[in-house]
């Protein structure tokens, strides 16, 4: 199977058909040392008529400044609603972000498991967010258009999607709290038919330790069938894919939050592996809700925590670095369906 990835990617794609067509951009950045950062997504649901925007910023005193909006759009020109706008400098190298508006300010970030009282009893502030991303050219992406479909009808989450390390400068700001960024983070572009339902469950870890030294740790599992696992490694300018990933995960609480993450990563043709083991600073749990045709409502928990990384084995054992570890699970009967990963 192969993978197109072309420059012309970096924009918007056409409007598909498919009545669930999102097209979206995802980036996160850390600052090591002011051990902050956040991370930002804008999703078009064109043929839904609104977009996806959150802005997530993890405060050094714990505290999260949050915003979850879903402004009306018609079309999928831009990435450009409810007050963030994405825009690409130059392809594969240059991208930048800018958010005015308001952000909920919550002392407990888990008050957002029940989103209406998060944000009727937390206070608000004004924020205002412009960071540049610059990245290392076309030699440091990863992923792209598989040329044929890799999806089953009705399970799709991304026709086409890749990523990339990507270094972070600029500025933040929080009420009256102003950060300089200067730090590391991922970014994510996807377009096609998504449903937040579609993975049985997901673990996305990603992770930066300076330039040089980055990974992207991926485990999907399906109801039915294996799923995948697999990722990659940025080590000293050059990319490894990586067809394996095996993790383990300590959850603390009756609602099972990931609190630390421990695993390996490994590269079968770079015969190379990565050890590293994660421990949760402040986490915020999501949530999406969808109708099913039956008229049942599915209930998905997106589980978002701002982690400080170490790499436990291999040359670079003992970095330690900062990141994410975004556990996504279908919830039955209360309870995360991949608990036991």
């Amino acid at each position: 199977m192969g993978v197109r990835l072309d420059p012309s990617d970096e924009y918007m794609h056409e409007l598909g058909p498919e009545s669930n067509f999102n097209e979206s951009m995802y980036i996160n950045c850390f600052d090591p040392a002011t051990r902050m950062g956040g991370w930002f997504r804008m999703g078009n649901r064109a043929n839904e008529g609104y977009a996806e925007m959150t802005i997530c910023i993890y405060l050094p005193d714990g505290k999260v400044a949050f915003m979850f909006k879903r402004p009306a759009i018609d079309n999928n020109d831009a990435l450009d609603a409810g007050g963030l706008t994405w825009t690409v400098t130059k392809p594969f190298e240059e991208l930048r972000i800018d958010y005015s508006g308001k952000v909920c300010v919550l002392a407990d970030p888990h008050d957002m498991a029940d989103p209406k009282s998060a944000f009727a009893n937390n206070p608000f502030a004004e924020c205002e967010v412009h960071v540049t991303f610059t990245g290392q050219g076309r030699e440091s992406m990863f992923g792209g258009e598989p040329d044929t479909p890799h999806e089953t009808p009705g399970e799709e989450f991304a026709k086409g999607h890749y990523e990339q390390l990507v270094q972070a400068t600029g500025s933040i700001r929080v009420g009256d709290q102003e950060f300089a960024m200067n730090g590391f983070g991922l970014r994510d572009h996807s377009w096609g038919p998504r449903y937040w339902q579609a993975p049985w469950y997901y673990r996305w870890l990603t992770a930066n330790f300076g330039a040089d030294l980055g990974f992207m740790a991926s485990r999907v599992a399906k109801k039915d069938g294996p799923g995948s696992r697999g990722g990659f490694v940025w080590d000293g300018g050059r990319i490894h894919l990586c067809d394996d990933v095996q993790i383990s995960t300590v959850t603390e609480g009756a609602d099972a939050y990931h609190q630390k993450v421990a695993g390996v990563i490994r590269s079968s043709k770079s015969a190379k592996e990565w050890g590293f083991e994660g421990e949760v600073e402040s986490l915020i749990p999501l949530r999406n809700r969808r109708q099913d045709p039956d008229g049942n409502w599915l209930m998905t928990r997106i589980s978002e925590g701002m982690t400080k990384w170490t790499i436990t084995s291999g040359e670079h054992e003992g970095r330690t670095g900062f990141g994410m570890s975004e556990y996504l699970d279908q919830i039955i009967d209360g309870q995360p369906v991949g608990i036991a990963e």
